[in-house]
């Protein structure tokens, strides 16, 4: 990228969005920082806990934000989407658990807030800008006219997974610095800059502290059974939400040397089925809201490596296209603890997501 560009960069009070807009500037390009608010304090949770996405530290990110624009010298604006987070994604969050499945949270809100909401509401309130950017740790690469997300150098900081669904349009306008990058590079970097958030500890947790209760707290979970295979009670769970399908710990129960595991949640009779860890395997996948980067791909059948969870290494797999944005996903290996509701990415063997879709069955 050669001429000066304006440049947007998603700033978090992290050291990754920190290093981000710090490396844009370096370069030239006129550089302003934008935060989304999304914590409005409606929902009870207590202070003090490890930062996450949500919680009451957003102030001390946003006093960290601000500090980071004072020193770059660039602009800086606070966007309150509030309101829109608690619709789209805390909403979403707590209507997929109770209904037994496991939601993903990040993929909501990248697609529906980060790169909607923030960078289109930034624009309608006069801000003028080229290109929007933040610390993701991905790459984009443009193949046959269809811009794709390109997992990262450094895999094991990779976000793909993350933001799988930004089509080729959106991606026309963005930019990912950190992609060629690992993290103790990026704190390298921090470091060479001078920002204070060089060290700042790393915080994944989508709520604060990492407990979901506080979003059950108006419409608390219904206790319910743990059953065996064959419909055996076997004991008593807490509510739907405080279990997802692989779990081990925290169930409660021993029922001798054999380990029990979370094998499916039933919303309809509010149990939970465990069993041995066979019982955990699938090698068929069904999904929904399914689409594909390049929309050719969509017509038929094609092969792909496909990730039912952020940390799962993407495994072989045949893709069938069902028609109806569903498709099924015929794994050559069987896959352990397929989640419904959680997100099923694909990529070809070079690291290029081609695109994905949420997990019913």
């Amino acid at each position: 990228m050669t001429r000066k560009l304006r440049i947007a960069v998603g700033l978090s009070g992290g050291v990754d969005s920190a290093v981000a807009a710090a490396l844009l500037a370096a370069e030239g390009h006129e550089v302003v920082g934008i935060t989304m608010k999304i914590w409005s304090g409606a929902i009870a949770i207590q202070e003090g806990l490890k930062h996450a996405c949500y919680g009451p530290g957003e102030e001390e990110d946003i006093a960290s934000c601000e500090a980071l624009a004072t020193r770059l010298g660039i602009e800086y604006r606070v966007l309150d989407l509030a309101k829109l987070y608690e619709e789209r994604v805390i909403e979403y969050f707590r209507r997929e658990y109770l209904a037994g499945r496991t939601p993903n949270p990040c993929v909501v809100c990248n697609r529906e807030l980060k790169f909607g909401f923030l960078v289109d509401k930034a624009r309608e309130g006069g801000l003028d800008f080229d290109y929007f950017a933040t610390g993701h740790y991905v790459r984009i690469e443009d193949r046959g006219g269809i811009r794709y997300l390109r997992r990262a150098v450094f895999e094991a900081k990779d976000q793909s997974y993350f933001l799988y669904s930004l089509d080729s349009d959106r991606l026309a306008t963005v930019l990912f610095p950190l992609g060629g990058l690992s993290k103790a590079e990026v704190r390298a970097r921090a470091r060479d800059f001078g920002l204070e958030v060089a060290d700042k500890p790393e915080s994944q947790d989508f709520i604060a502290g990492g407990d979901y209760s506080p979003l059950f707290a108006d419409r608390p979970p219904l206790p319910g059974d743990f059953v065996d295979q064959s419909g055996a009670v076997l004991g008593r769970h807490r509510g739907l939400p405080y279990y997802t399908v692989g779990q081990r710990r925290g169930l409660g129960i021993s029922l001798g040397p054999e380990a029990l595991y979370v094998l499916r949640l039933e919303p309809e009779t509010n149990r939970i089925v465990l069993g041995d860890g066979k019982g955990l395997f699938s090698e068929l996948v069904r999904a929904s809201a399914f689409r594909t980067q390049d929309p050719r791909l969509g017509t038929g059948p094609f092969r792909a490596f496909a990730k039912i969870r952020q940390n799962h290494r993407p495994a072989a797999c045949e893709v069938l296209p069902t028609g109806s944005g569903e498709a099924e996903v015929h794994f050559d290996l069987a896959q352990r603890a397929v989640a419904p509701g959680q997100s099923l990415v694909l990529y070809d063997a070079e690291g290029l997501v081609l695109g994905g879709g949420i997990i019913e069955a």
